[in-house]
């Protein structure tokens, strides 16, 4: 029997979005299940008193240079916008919205989002922008900025992310196999070796 990957993610992470880079493959190789979980990373921050490791200079310097080292490694582009960071509160509420609603779409909006994002480093913070993005991709904007207010998608979000708080989520991507929490996306050697393990 195969086993499961839980992916919880915030499109602002950039973090989050290599491991999104890397996971299907990951699973392929393994027969792994990728399951994603949205959650909202500034809420999981509040909760747990951390913080983006952007608001320490040092640490921030650092992590950009370590997040191209990855990216080179993983020969995929990464692009850090000016506008970084950005509140992701209306993507993610899109995110987790079409994934309750039109799941056989949840993916290709993934991809729409996460490329717009990190790979094209536009500015999603802007509702503008965002409504190019996605009808570019054959979404119609309107009915997403529906799911943005509609209270049940909110709730999930909220669900989503609590459920990650009571797990001992702290940032993102955090990723569980078997229950076990690994922490960043420079762990995901020890998440194939879970997922390979009979």
């Amino acid at each position: 029997m195969s086993k499961t990957v839980e992916f919880y993610f915030d499109l602002g992470s950039p973090a989050s979005y290599l491991a999104w880079t890397q996971l299907p493959l990951i699973c392929a190789d393994t027969g792994g299940q990728l399951v994603y979980r949205p959650m909202l990373l500034g809420g999981v921050f509040k909760a747990t008193g951390n913080a983006s490791p952007a608001s320490i200079p040092a640490k921030g310097r650092y992590m950009t240079q370590d997040l191209q080292r990855f990216a080179a490694r993983y020969q995929v582009p990464l692009r850090f916008s000016a506008h970084f960071p950005i509140n992701t509160l209306p993507l993610m509420r899109m995110v987790t919205g079409v994934q309750m609603r039109d799941p056989e779409r949840f993916l290709t909006l993934l991809d729409c989002l996460f490329s717009a994002l990190w790979v094209r480093g536009l500015n999603l913070g802007d509702p503008a922008v965002v409504q190019e993005t996605v009808e570019a991709e054959g979404f119609d904007a309107q009915a997403l900025q529906a799911l943005v207010l509609d209270e049940t998608v909110k709730q999930q979000l909220k669900e989503n992310t609590e459920q990650a708080l009571q797990r001992g989520v702290f940032g993102a991507p955090s990723l569980f196999v078997d229950d076990v929490l690994y922490f960043g996306q420079d762990r995901l050697d020890f998440v194939r070796e879970a997922l390979s393990r009979a």
